[in-house]
């Protein structure tokens, strides 16, 4: 019998080891991962159908919404899963990409551009006011980087709102109004389409526009996390002195991280503006922000796939719970509690409980989940090589 070896062999209940899950089975067979892919595609196809006939057509436009949120949360992913730049300040993006499409494309200066040079000008217009945010604060860190940049949010939602004087820009608190929709193959997406036989409505339409978009934003965040510009940036997260000290030229990363989180703001600001055909700059808060950043860290930070589920259920779940006062009505034959105030209470009991208990989120990156499981003391396993 042989005696158990205690170097070079990790224990199976040990935190460096992890176990196969079923999913990753299915991953790592080809056939299952193609019928898999195909499941997902088809069911993508006909969410908002199967949605609207479910739920109700008032929920399409809430999934269009969720996928919106969706790219701001990749882009703020950037910022703070990968380069772990904490920033309150991210919804400026989103309003300078939207501002951009609006003044193009409706009757405020008489423009109507297209939209495929609108997205482009919009990213790089939001990538520009990324790198004039992080070029200041390279030397900042932890809560005097999120005191700047929520000094920045703010700096933008007031300058828009009093950009109507001496000359009219944006024409102040009122907003712009009549923003042009989007137009893609001579179809107005504003109006009821039929392809095939198949009468699809504009909330639909807006579905698959925003929903490539959103595919798009991944794949590029999945592509960016695995390259050498993403090795970069969970290095400086981890720790800035050693990643210089390895030739890492930190200010340049720092600022690419901040330019690109903008761009995917940018993007989802333009197509923002598209849908809802007016914005002000109450569209753009400090409250935004908060949500957008509660997406990132309850899905799980530096995890694409954990941020787009907290995208989505942080969209959808307020929503939800609308239907609190009904249903006390009908329980309690009146409404005891406001469903605004429920649903922030609520919100608030879910982060509380979600920090407590699941601190690296709710699907976690591994990297993620790695360090988590080393800092915990050993439970049960005596001789155990724990670094402290």
């Amino acid at each position: 019998m042989h005696e158990p070896q205690e170097s070079g062999v990790q224990h199976p209940i040990m935190p460096g080891n992890t176990a196969i899950t079923p999913l990753a089975r299915v991953v790592r067979n080809s056939r299952l991962r193609f019928v898999l892919y195909v499941a997902i595609a088809a069911l993508l196809i006909a969410a908002p159908f199967l949605i609207e006939a479910a739920l109700g057509r008032a929920w399409v436009r809430i999934i269009d919404i969720a996928l919106l949120f969706v790219m701001l949360a990749l882009g703020l992913n950037i910022v703070v899963g990968y380069a772990g730049l904490l920033d309150l300040g991210y919804i400026a993006f989103f309003a300078v990409g939207a501002y951009t499409y609006a003044l193009l494309a409706s009757p405020q200066f008489d423009l109507h551009w297209s939209f495929l040079a609108l997205l482009p000008i919009g990213a790089l217009v939001a990538a520009f006011f990324g790198v004039l945010l992080g070029a200041p604060t390279l030397r900042l860190r932890g809560d005097y980087l999120a005191i700047v940049t929520l000094g920045f949010g703010e700096i933008v939602r007031i300058f828009l709102n009093n950009l109507n004087r001496p000359y009219n820009i944006t024409n102040g608190p009122q907003g712009i109004t009549l923003i042009d929709p989007l137009h893609i193959a001579g179809a107005n997406l504003a109006k009821t389409q039929t392809v095939a036989g198949v009468s699809i409505p504009s909330l639909h339409s807006y579905y698959f526009v925003f929903l490539v978009c959103a595919l798009i934003a991944a794949f590029i965040s999945v592509r960016l996390e695995n390259s050498r510009i993403g090795r970069a940036w969970i290095a400086i997260r981890e720790d800035e002195l050693a990643a210089a000290a390895m030739g890492i030229n930190t200010r340049n990363v720092k600022l690419l991280a901040f330019a690109m989180g903008a761009t995917f703001g940018g993007v989802a600001g333009g197509l923002f503006a598209s849908f809802q055909g007016f914005i002000s700059p109450e569209s753009f808060t400090l409250l935004d922000s908060i949500m957008v950043l509660c997406m990132v860290v309850l899905g799980g930070m530096g995890n694409v796939a954990g941020v787009v589920l907290g995208a989505v259920l942080l969209t959808a779940l307020p929503e939800a719970l609308r239907y609190a006062g009904p249903l006390q009505q009908s329980l309690f034959g009146a409404v005891y509690i406001d469903p605004s105030d429920l649903r922030m209470l609520l919100f608030g009991l879910a982060l509380v409980l979600m920090m407590l208990f699941r601190p690296a989120g709710l699907w976690p990156s591994s990297i993620r989940r790695r360090e988590l499981a080393a800092t915990r003391e050993p439970s049960g396993t005596e001789g155990a090589d724990v670094r402290r």
